[in-house]
């Protein structure tokens, strides 16, 4: 039990996972105070979940963890190791994801809903709307990344 307590504590506090942590929550922070300040949270509920849950706006949380986790590995580990290779390919995939995927799906269903919804306004169908997945600009990926770059590099450094 000693053991398994040992590995535990090492985990929660390993500076890779906590910078990780910090850097995702900062980016959810700043997103809801950007939605906050611009007076688009209608209430306390809305409010948690963007805080916590909520995914697209500025700036991309994925992005910001990715980068940070990359970061401090690169930092941690050396660039020349397997582990940062690693976390860069994931890092690359989440990027492309973001973008890319997730981004093109959010327009697709928007425009399908748009059109579910005029076919149900003729009485031609019945429609129940798809969730539309909000991707991310370029910019806000962008700022994500430099977040979590230096996060990751403030929890290595400092």
């Amino acid at each position: 039990m000693d053991k398994a307590l040992t590995q535990l504590t090492l985990f929660i506090t390993n500076p890779v996972l906590i910078a990780c942590i910090f850097s995702w929550l900062s980016a959810q922070l700043i997103k809801t105070l950007i939605k906050l300040f611009s007076g688009k949270v209608s209430s306390l509920s809305e409010l948690f979940e963007l805080l916590f849950w909520r995914t697209g706006s500025m700036p991309s949380s994925h992005s910001a963890l990715v980068s940070c986790l990359a970061t401090t590995i690169g930092f941690r580990c050396g660039v020349d190791s397997e582990i940062f290779i690693l976390s860069l390919g994931f890092f690359l995939i989440t990027i492309r994801d973001a973008v890319g995927v997730r981004r093109a799906s959010g327009i697709q269903a928007k425009v399908l809903n748009k059109i579910g919804h005029l076919l149900a306004q003729k009485g031609i169908i019945e429609f129940k709307p798809i969730k539309e997945v909000q991707g991310h600009t370029p910019a806000e990926v962008f700022i994500g990344c430099v977040l979590g770059f230096f996060i990751g590099l403030a929890f290595c450094v400092l």
